[in-house]
Order: structure tokens, then C-alpha cells, then sequence
């Protein structure tokens, strides 16, 4: 009989402003430790191979696909899902924003979304519309067509640099 013996880590993740501790065996996913082990549900998991976006976390600051991204990569790094944006009470601007401007259908790719549209503003304030189609590139949506979407990436971007 062959069994695979699968060596286990203890990583710390900040999700969300909060420190989270797990074990995980070296080719479980961002995704899976977030989704399954801690409970961010928010987290989409779509295709699983990193083509629709639906996992976008940031990571340092930096839009990832969980999916891609191993848990172990994230040991003592921070992680912001769409819920460490904005609260229902409080949303952030984005997540406001994508509702004014019906940029949200069945809402499947929005945390995605929202997730990369906060890591293109938070490099780029003023991006041009070929800049946000671009960032927004590796997400899919099949419902909206994109174009309330880059509307909705444009205003916020507009609304930030009054603040």
C-alpha cells in the first residue's frame, strides 16, 4: 500500500486586520485555508485555475488569485478579502459605488472585482479607462457586460482624489 504522507506547517495569516492561526500540508491553496479552514466565504472560488478572478484577495496590498496562490506564501503576510473593505453598515466607496451603478448582477464576480478595482486605485488614483480594462482584465463576468463596471471603477476613482 502507498500512502502519501503529507508534512503539515502552522502559519499566521492577518486577515482582515485580525491574525489567524492554522496548519496547512505544503500545496493547499490561499483560497482553500481562507474559504474551508477560516471561514471567508466571500472568497469565490470559480474556475480554480486563476482565468476568472472570482478568489481576488489583496495580499500585501497587492491583487492576487487565491486560487493560485499558496497558503504557505501568506505565512505572516496581510490579507484584505471584499468584507475587510466595508461592512454593510459601512460600506467602502467602492463597494457603494458598484451598487449605485448596478455594477453588480448576480454578484458571483464582484468581491473579485471590487478587490482588484482597490488594488488599481490604490496604485493608480487616476487611472485612464484603458488602464482600469487592463487591471480588470483577469476577472470575468458574465452578467454586466463590464461597462457598469468600469463606470463605476471611474467614479470612485473620481470621488478618492476629493478626499
Amino acid at each position: 500500500m502507498n500512502k502519501k504522507i503529507h508534512k503539515t506547517y502552522f502559519i499566521e495569516i492577518m486577515v482582515n486586520g485580525e491574525w489567524k492561526e492554522t496548519d496547512v500540508t505544503p500545496q493547499e491553496t490561499l483560497l482553500h485555508v481562507l474559504r474551508e479552514k477560516l471561514g471567508y466565504t466571500e472568497v469565490k472560488e470559480g474556475c480554480g485555475k486563476g482565468d476568472c478572478g472570482a478568489c481576488a484577495v489583496l495580499l500585501n496590498g497587492k491583487p492576487v488569485n487565491a486560487c493560485l496562490t499558496l497558503a504557505l506564501q501568506a505565512q505572516k503576510q496581510k490579507v484584505i478579502t471584499v468584507k475587510g473593505l466595508g461592512t454593510p453598515e459601512k460600506p467602502h466607496l467602492l463597494q457603494d459605488i458598484f451598487v449605485k451603478h448596478g455594477a453588480i448582477q448576480c454578484g458571483f464576480c464582484t468581491s473579485g472585482m471590487i478587490i482588484t478595482a482597490e488594488g488599481l486605485l490604490d496604485r493608480n488614483p487616476s487611472p485612464t479607462r484603458e488602464e482600469i480594462r487592463e487591471a480588470i482584465s483577469g476577472n470575468l463576468c458574465r452578467c454586466t457586460g463590464y461597462k457598469k463596471i468600469i463606470e463605476a471603477i471611474e467614479d470612485a476613482s473620481k470621488k478618492l482624489k476629493r478626499h
